[in-house]
């Protein structure tokens, strides 16, 4: 499955939903965990702004990842962001998105760049 990095650095993103545990299972309530490193997993929205216009993300991050001092409405900066199309097939209809995922997130903009 083809990987793609996302570069955040002339986008504002701002925190429209704080994390919570990612289900794997709704009708167990089994949280999903990281097959690789077995942290729990946590998903949260933003919105994304860039080149005018905006949209609404959702990004899974492991719950080690989280940074402090998130609030609603607050700007973040993601680490690691990558996007992972995906597609899936369920009663005869087929599915198809973007999964967003991050090594973490913190509150507040990056340090600009010296140089």
């Amino acid at each position: 499955m083809r990987v793609i990095p996302v570069d955040t650095s002339s986008a504002t993103l701002l925190v429209t939903k704080l994390p919570e545990a990612k289900v794997r299972d709704r009708q167990t309530g089994e949280v999903a965990v990281d097959p690789v490193t077995n942290d729990r997993l946590m998903v949260l929205e933003l919105v994304f702004i860039a080149q005018g216009g905006s949209d609404m993300i959702k990004v899974t991050v492991p719950e080690k990842g989280i940074g402090e001092g998130l609030v609603m409405g607050a700007p973040v900066f993601l680490s690691g962001l990558i996007a992972r199309p995906w597609e899936s097939e369920f009663g005869g209809r087929t599915r198809h998105g973007i999964a967003y995922r991050a090594d973490a997130v913190m509150a507040g903009t990056p340090a600009a760049v010296q140089g």
